[in-house]
Formats: C-alpha cells, structure tokens, sequence
C-alpha cells in the first residue's frame, strides 16, 4: 500500500505506517461508538455551587495558587473563514446586487458596519482605493473586508481578528485572552498564555502579541509571558479516496488532514503548569461582562485546588502510614467527590494492591469542567463514558 516515498512522507510527519493503515482500516469499518453508561447530573458528576459559596472558592483560588504557575491554554489555530460564509456566498454572486432584502445576514451586516470593531480599518482600506467611503457599494467593501486585496479577514485566524470596540482603541480575540489572563491567571507577577497556532499564521501571531504585550503589561502592572506552539504532524489524519486508498496530491504524496482539537492534548501535555485554564480563541466577551467570567473561572480553580490539596494529602498518607481505615475513606472520597467507583476486582485484592490501585488513580492529572445550565436549547451534554 505504502511505496518508498510514502514510508519517508509517514516518517518525517511521525506516523507509523501502522497508524496510517489503522486509520483506513477504520474509514471501511467505522469507529466504535462511545460506551455511555449514564447522563452526568446534579449530584452525580455535577455539582451545583450556591451563591453563598461562591466567594468562599474565588477566595480559596487566590490564596492557593498565588505562589504557583498558571497557564491560560487557547487553541487559536481556527480561521475565520465560517464566520464570514454569508457574507461570502453574497460576495461571489453572480450578478452583484444591492438588494439585500434576500440575504438577512448580509443585511446585518450593513445596517451598522460602524458597530464593529475593524470598522475604522475597514474604511480606511476603501478610502485608500476607491476614495470616499460609499456605505452602499457592498460587494467591493466586502471584498475590501474579507480578500488580500483589502484585510484579508475571511483567510486569517481569528485570533488575529479584531473583536471589540472600546472607546479610544480595540481589541483582537488575542487580546481579550492576554486581558483574561491577567484578570484570573496571573501569580507571581506573571500571567502566561499559551497559543496553540497554524504554522502559516505563527509568525503573524508572534508580531503581534509583541506589538501589543507592553499595553497589557502596563495596564496591570505585571509580566505577560506568551508562548505558541503548532499541532503536531503526527496528530494529522491520512485522506482516502472512494476506494479507501491514499488520496493523493498532485505530486503524488499522500494528502493528510489536520487532527481537531483533540489533538491538541499532546501540546496541553508539554506545558509545565501548576493550573491550567482551557478556553477557545473565539469564547471571550467584552470587559462589561468579564466579571461573570472571571469569578466562575476562580470558582473553577477553587474548586480544583481543594480537590487537589485533598489529593496530595491520600497520597502522602498512602506512602507513609496506610492502614484500612485511610483506604476505606479514600474509596468514598472517589465516590462523593471524584464520582468513580473502583473497579469490581478491587475488593478482592491485597492490602498493598490496593495501596498501589489508590496511588495509580489519585497521582493523574485533574480536570474540572464548568458546565452551563440546560435551559431546553439543543446541544449535548456531559455523560459518563467506560473506556474500552
């Protein structure tokens, strides 16, 4: 199936030729569905923190994490180019109109342009080429908006897009990421954020963050320390034809496909943080409704540092003086806090093999999740899976 250019294409993208087959052994067969075993609710697997609480948690976080590394992980490689997909389709008409009345979206868009923070951008990119601004020339300020010949936004990431109006200046979504971290995520006069981007738009990225980082390090008198790093190739996934071979380029290489986000566990694996806050390029809201943000991401922390202080506790216990009664209570502790049950063999095995069993379970990264309330919209939710 593989010929020798092949094996050299795998190798230097680190994929065995093992994995490749694998992946399309599973585009003939399909994948496995996931085992759900039961819906995550209040009380198993949610917990439902009361307004009385919340200050107590927000305060928990800052008193323990104020001496430790805290890295803002966001995964900023997406492009823009969905966003803009009305405002495509009516660009490329065609026969180019002016009535809109068809077209809502478009419609939107027009009726306050001024609204949005690339406006003054915008305009300007027009003025430069056709003279006074002409709110009703659609197609061409579309093209001014969304192509190389203007701001290219419809091919750039969204990081890089601007997001908010504020008066006097505006923000990118890489902005608002820098403004968060230095709201929640900063200790020890630093706060760090780590990027994950596309190799075509990496050095776009860097030039901006260092012409922007001394506003923020200003603003909130502290360091803002920013690093990137790029999906890693063996991550990608190998294309198939309708007959489930490689699909190949023009050159005769095989055509691979970026992984999803999934894939970006590997770089979130290579960060030596304490705490780590995981939030997507595009999830940030302006600074009149950051507080909300902020205090349910401290209450997230807090939460997750109370669990992980109890951890280390079980542990250092497990290694010093265990004794039944500890095991018995670290099983309950899995139970009410951690919602797992051990496994049904736990019960038969020796008293150092439980030991060892607790040790394996507790010493493992912990993730806590904010999960946003069902208020009858569409959409999925949080399950328990088995794994396989």
């Amino acid at each position: 199936m593989f010929d020798p250019s092949d094996l050299r294409q795998l190798k230097s993208k680190g994929i065995s030729p093992e994995k490749a087959k694998a992946q399309l052994q599973n585009f003939e067969t399909g994948f496995a569905y996931a085992d759900l075993t039961a819906p995550a609710t209040v009380g198993n697997g949610i917990v439902r923190i009361e307004n009385e609480d919340i200050k107590q948690y927000e305060n928990r976080y800052d008193a323990n994490t104020e001496d430790e590394k805290i890295v803002k992980f966001v995964p900023a490689s997406g492009a823009a180019s969905r966003m803009f997909q009305a405002l495509f389709e009516f660009m490329n008409l065609a026969e180019p109109t002016s009535d809109l009345a068809n077209y809502p979206v478009v419609q939107t868009f027009f009726k306050k342009p001024e609204q949005f923070a690339f406006y003054d951008d915008l305009r300007q990119a027009y003025q430069s080429k056709f003279g006074v601004f002409n709110a009703s020339d659609y197609v061409n300020i579309l093209k001014i908006l969304l192509t190389e010949s203007g701001l290219n936004y419809g091919n750039s990431p969204k990081g890089l897009l601007k997001f908010h109006a504020y008066k006097g200046h505006n923000r990118t979504g890489a902005e608002e990421h820098i403004t968060e971290a230095a709201l929640y995520g900063s200790a020890q006069g630093s706060a760090n954020v780590h990027f994950t981007v596309s190799q075509e738009h990496h050095e776009a990225f860097e030039l901006h963050i260092e012409a922007v980082k001394n506003v923020y390090e200003r603003a909130f008198g502290i360091n803002i320390e920013v690093e990137f790093s790029e999906q890693k190739p063996s991550t990608d996934t190998i294309a198939a034809d309708e007959h489930n071979l490689p699909f190949r380029n023009n050159d005769g290489s095989m055509l691979f496909r970026p992984g999803g986000h999934g894939a970006l566990i590997e770089n979130l694996n290579d960060i030596d943080a304490d705490v780590i806050f995981i939030k997507n390029i595009d999830n940030i809201v302006p600074d009149r409704l950051k507080d909300t943000t902020v205090s349910y991401k401290k209450i997230i922390g807090g939460i997750l540092v109370e669990l992980r202080d109890k951890i280390f506790t079980y542990i250092r216990l497990l290694q010093s003086k265990p004794d039944e009664l500890l095991l018995n209570e670290i099983v309950k502790f899995f139970s009410e806090s951690l919602f797992y049950q051990p496994e049904k063999h736990y019960n038969s095995m020796s008293f150092t093999e439980k030991v060892n069993y607790l040790l394996t379970k507790l010493n493992r990264p912990l993730r806590v999740c904010g999960m946003v309330k069902n208020e009858g919209e569409p959409g999925g939710g949080p399950f328990f899976v088995r794994n396989s």
